[in-house]
């Protein structure tokens, strides 16, 4: 979809400098995508909740030895 915006000069720098994107277009692509990306995972992370019962390390060796 082509739209035309206006991109503070500044953040967009900042997009090329982080994604080392080649073109203006790649770095926006790059960082929404990397934006939505993350949405989605916190959203799972909401999903998911904490979990108490987590094994220790030691735990994890011990059941693996008994295999």
């Amino acid at each position: 979809m082509k739209t035309t915006i206006d991109i503070p000069e500044g953040a967009l720098e900042e997009v090329l400098l982080h994604t080392r994107a080649k073109t203006k277009r790649d770095a926006v692509v790059t960082a929404i995508s990397d934006f939505n990306r993350r949405r989605r995972l916190e959203k799972l992370a909401e999903e998911l909740g904490s979990f108490d019962n987590v094994m220790s390390l030691e735990e994890l060796l011990r059941l693996r030895e008994t295999d």
